[in-house]
């Protein structure tokens, strides 16, 4: 089974995202900020991660940095889900090393064809 860890904090949308994923059968983990999810990835790294842009604690960018930089042994797929949709935003998340990017509000079809993207569905 294909694990996501789901980094918001949003308790809302941790919901909703975990309903979409599970039922997509995926084993879902929750973190609310980018420090407790870097925490998570480091410990057991997951297949991908669905990742908030703003969030308090550390940043979206600043986990993904931090990912990217860990010497983890499997790489995890990154899908940015922000509410932030200008180009510039979006060139940084890749450029950083985001493999995807969704706007919120998302649904089960618009994640499913994201992780199809990433080769996780």
């Amino acid at each position: 089974m294909k694990s996501c860890l789901v980094v918001d904090d949003s308790k809302v949308i941790r919901k909703v995202a975990r309903h979409i994923l599970e039922g997509l059968s995926f084993e879902v983990r929750e973190a609310a900020d980018g420090r407790e999810a870097l925490d998570a990835c480091l410990a057991s790294p997951p297949d991908v991660v669905l990742l908030d842009w703003n969030m308090p604690v550390m940043s979206g960018m600043d986990f993904l940095r931090a990912l990217r930089e860990a010497s983890l042994s499997a790489k995890p797929k990154v899908v940015f889900c922000t509410t932030e949709n200008g180009i510039a935003y979006i060139r940084a998340a890749i450029e950083a090393g985001a493999d995807e990017y969704v706007m919120k509000p998302f649904d089960r079809e618009t994640l499913q064809s994201k992780l199809q993207i990433v080769g996780m569905a």
